[in-house]
């Protein structure tokens, strides 16, 4: 999330260009630190510079990008002590929010989350682009939704500071099968608590699932750390 929304893209061009950019940085294509210009970016999605520098300003203002001296620009790229802050970050705010969603949340609200939750576990496992895109976009939905519900602009205010949006989504890149069936529970049980007015139950079924997914992005970096690179015997 972010304080900032990005400009819509002027174009169908425009959001081509930044779908296929955030891929590549998503997918680790473009790795933490890679460095690339928008000429280059142009050339590799065969399009004029125009709609490459609107997806770029869009990446910019998300924090997946950002510029170097001169036309550079290099992918964003969270230490360690930074991703374990986000997360515990995270779970207080979120759990508060959660707590506060089951006080507050309307029937139309907690009938919503229930929908969300319900169509992200439908699509477990994901078996195209577009499933995985799909539980992207639903899992975006559901926490934000959780947030509207928590009547907080305060919440809302203080995690569009802290969370770093590339992350959540790198962090969904990682989840295996057992992972998002998982993820897909808790979102029920979320769902569920928040409905039944019980903010005890909402708040700890929030922090058991950002705890996971907390875990899922320590062992990946961990993994990544220990991998050999290409000086190591």
């Amino acid at each position: 999330m972010t304080d900032r929304k990005p400009a819509p893209p002027r174009g169908p061009a425009a959001e081509q260009a930044y779908q296929a950019i955030r891929d590549s940085i998503f997918s680790g294509r473009l790795g933490d630190n890679a460095r690339v210009t928008e000429v280059e970016l142009a050339e590799t999605l065969s399009m004029s510079r125009t709609p490459v520098r609107e997806a770029v300003k869009r990446l910019l203002l998300e924090g997946l990008l950002t510029r170097d001296a001169g036309p550079g620009l290099r992918v964003v790229a969270l230490q360690d002590d930074e991703v374990a802050q986000i997360f515990e970050i995270r779970l207080m705010l979120e759990s508060y929010a959660a707590r506060r969603a089951a006080k507050h949340a309307t029937p139309e609200q907690a009938s919503e989350l229930r929908r969300l939750a319900r169509d992200m576990a439908a699509l477990v496992p994901p078996r195209t682009v577009a499933d995985f895109t799909a539980m992207s976009e639903l899992n975006a939905a559901f926490h934000q939704l959780v947030l509207e519900a928590a009547r907080s602009s305060r919440v809302t205010a203080m995690l569009s500071v802290v969370v770093h949006l590339a992350l959540v989504t790198r962090t969904f890149r990682m989840y295996r099968e057992a992972d998002m069936q998982r993820s897909a529970r808790h979102h029920i049980e979320i769902a569920d608590a928040i409905t039944a007015g019980a903010p005890d139950w909402a708040g700890m079924a929030m922090a058991t699932h950002l705890q996971s997914a907390a875990e899922i992005a320590r062992a990946e970096q961990t993994a990544a750390s220990d991998a050999p690179t290409a000086h190591d015997p």
